[in-house]
C-alpha cells in the first residue's frame, strides 16, 4: 500500500488530526461482537516465568499451566540486558519519528508507483481487495535469519544504532526461542531437541517493529485485528507503559500486563500442531487508544519451508491419534495469507 493521497500511512493520517478515521480502518459492526475495548477481568494472572530457574520442578509445571491455559506467558530473567532492550526500543522510536522521507527509503513498494509489494521493508500490509479491512499501524519488517540473508537495503540506516542494536537483540532472542523451545519438549516428555532439531540453518526469522499513533475512534478501530501466529514461537517486546494488547480465551478477550524488561512469549500455529494441540497458539489482538503512541517489537521464528508440519511421532500412539493433517510448511504459509484476511485460522482446516 503506498503512502500515496489515497491510503497514506497511518502515523501521517493520525499527525493530520483526522477525527473520523476512513472507512477501510472501521471494524465491521457484525466482527465488533460488542466493545471492542471491553476487556474480562482476568480469571487468574498470566503467569511470569523466570526463565533461569527452567530446571526447576515448581518453574516447569508454571510454564505447563501457562501455555495450557494461555498458550503464553510473560518471561523475566530470560538474559537480555534491560540496556540493550532500552537502546532497541530507544532505536525503533527514533525510526518511527523521523520524516516521511527518510523512512520511505526503507520502503517495502519496490517502484515509485506502489505496484510492486514485497514483504520486508516499512509500510503496510498487502492490500489485496477493497473489503480487506486494515489495520492501525505501520511497520518495519526485516529477516535477521538466516543472517547470510538479511537485506540491508531494507534496513533502516538512521539512527545511526539501529542496525547494531537490532543485531545484538537477534542474537539473544533466537539463544532465547532455542531455550524455551527444549523447555517445552521436556514438557511434553519428548527428546528435548525435537522442536530445536525442525529449524535448518535456512529457517527464516523476522523481526517486526508495528508502531501505533493514537486513533481517535478506539471504539471502532483495531491496532491489529485477531489472528494467532503462523509461526513456530513469538518473542514480543512491548512498550513499557502503554497497553494495547489483548488475548482470547474461552470466547472472552483480556488485557495483557505491560511489564518493563519482560517479554511475551507466545506459541505459533506451527508448533501447535507439532505437539498434535496440547499447547494451543493463542488468538491475540491490538486495541487503540486516543492518547498514547505505541510501540512493540515481535521476534517471529519459524521451520524451514521444506519441513513437513506434523505432529511430533514421540506425542502418537494408540490412545492420541493425530490431530492436524500433515502439510509442508510453504503450504502451509501460503494458506495463510487467505485465510487471514478472511478473518479465520488456516489452522482449523487441518484439524481430523
Amino acid at each position: 500500500m503506498a503512502a500515496s493521497d489515497e491510503t497514506p500511512m497511518v502515523q501521517d493520517l493520525a499527525s493530520t488530526g483526522v477525527e473520523e478515521p476512513p472507512s477501510r480502518y472501521l471494524v465491521h459492526e457484525q466482527d465488533r461482537h460488542g466493545d471492542l475495548l471491553a476487556a474480562g477481568e482476568m480469571p487468574e494472572p498470566i503467569p511470569l516465568i523466570d526463565l533461569s530457574r527452567l530446571m526447576d520442578a515448581d518453574e516447569a509445571d508454571k510454564l505447563r499451566a501457562a501455555l495450557q491455559t494461555w498458550g503464553f506467558f510473560l518471561a523475566t530473567n530470560h538474559g537480555i540486558e534491560d540496556s540493550l532492550m532500552d537502546a532497541m526500543m530507544s532505536a525503533s522510536r527514533e525510526f518511527f519519528r523521523q520524516p516521511s522521507e527518510e523512512k520511505q527509503k526503507c520502503s517495502n513498494l519496490v517502484d515509485g508507483n506502489g505496484k510492486h509489494y514485497q514483504v520486508e521493508g516499512y509500510g503496510s500490509d498487502k492490500v489485496v481487495s477493497e473489503d480487506h479491512g486494515l489495520n492501525w499501524n505501520d511497520r518495519l519488517h526485516l529477516r535477521v535469519e538466516p543472517e547470510d540473508e538479511r537485506n540491508f537495503a531494507k534496513w533502516p540506516s538512521q539512527p545511526e544504532s539501529f542496525r547494531d542494536v537490532l543485531h545484538e537483540y537477534a542474537s539473544k532472542t533466537k539463544k532465547l526461542r532455542d531455550l524455551v523451545l527444549r523447555s517445552i519438549a521436556k514438557l511434553l516428555d519428548i527428546d528435548e531437541d525435537y522442536f530445536v532439531n525442525q529449524i535448518s540453518n535456512k529457517a527464516s526469522g523476522f523481526a517486526r517493529l508495528y508502531y501505533y499513533p493514537p486513533c481517535p475512534r478506539p471504539d471502532l478501530v483495531l491496532g491489529l485485528r485477531p489472528h494467532s501466529d503462523g509461526n513456530l514461537l513469538t518473542i514480543l517486546f512491548v512498550d513499557d507503559d502503554v497497553g494495547g494488547l489483548q488475548v482470547q480465551r474461552d470466547g472472552k478477550w483480556y488485557n495483557v500486563p505491560a511489564k518493563p524488561h519482560t517479554l511475551v512469549i507466545n506459541l505459533g500455529d506451527c508448533l501447535e500442531i507439532m505437539n498434535n494441540g496440547i499447547f494451543r497458539s493463542p488468538v491475540h489482538r491490538v486495541v487503540t487508544n486516543t492518547e498514547k503512541e505505541r510501540l512493540s517489537l515481535a521476534m517471529f521464528y519459524a521451520v524451514d519451508e521444506e519441513t513437513v508440519l506434523e505432529p511430533a511421532p514421540g506425542l502418537l500412539d494408540d490412545k492420541r491419534p493425530p490431530r492436524y493433517r500433515k502439510m509442508l510448511t510453504k503450504d502451509f504459509v501460503a494458506g495463510l495469507f487467505e485465510h487471514f484476511r478472511q478473518g479465520k485460522r488456516f489452522i482449523d482446516t487441518l484439524k481430523i
